[in-house]
């Protein structure tokens, strides 16, 4: 995807998922995501940050974290969860749309990676379906399989990820098939996306979840 594109994808998914958030109970906001560490409502809270970031801002939240970047994430989320309302943190993320500032020192994957992601992070412990375009699936997954901040490419290394859904596969060894966005989760390391995917290496890479 060309960064015109990636922005342009950026800015519908985030109006995209606030339409989703606007449609919850507010009860639900408090519900574990897949991001085990955080709630729904700190989740949402993380996605609203990428645009309003300086180095000021990270700087600071990294001594506070001293030095741990998992840590500074963690915490920078939470305080933002606990200083907003629900229907504040909507309305930020939606102008966080008219915005292509990112994370200093970030690609510009990331805002699109981390919205699709969050997104079923959020959607399925809320047992809620909240569509995953494949056109934009397909080259997050591409991007993610090859991240090592995020460890993927130790967790799928030795397998070969074969989509049902698109004309996409990725590494060599036994396979494992499944929807897009089942794989993208895998990638990402959660481990909900393993009961949606089949194959002979499904077992094998169950056996890295915890791991990295």
């Amino acid at each position: 995807m060309e960064p015109a594109e990636i922005n342009a994808a950026v800015k519908a998914e985030r109006h995209h998922l606030c339409d989703f958030l606007e449609g919850i109970g507010e009860a639900e906001w408090t519900t574990r995501s897949l991001c085990s560490a955080w709630t729904v409502r700190e989740v949402v809270a993380h996605l609203t940050i990428p645009t309003r970031a300086s180095v000021g801002f990270l700087a600071l939240a990294a001594i506070k974290a001293r030095g741990s970047f998992h840590r500074m994430v963690s915490d920078t989320a939470r305080d933002r969860a606990s200083k907003y309302t629900t229907a504040e943190l909507i309305q930020q993320l939606r102008e966080s749309a008219r915005s292509s500032r990112r994370i200093p020192g970030s690609g510009p994957m990331d805002p699109l990676m981390d919205l699709l992601v969050h997104g079923q992070d959020i959607a399925r412990p809320l047992k809620r379906f909240h569509t995953v375009h494949t056109d934009l699936a397909v080259p997050v997954l591409t991007y993610v399989a090859a991240n090592r901040l995020l460890g993927a490419p130790q967790r799928l290394q030795g397998l070969e990820l074969i989509a049902t859904d698109a004309r996409w596969s990725s590494g060599e060894g036994p396979q494992v098939q499944g929807r897009v966005v089942d794989l993208l989760l895998v990638a990402a390391g959660r481990s909900a996306g393993l009961a949606h995917v089949t194959g002979p290496g499904v077992e094998s890479l169950r056996g890295r979840f915890g791991s990295t």
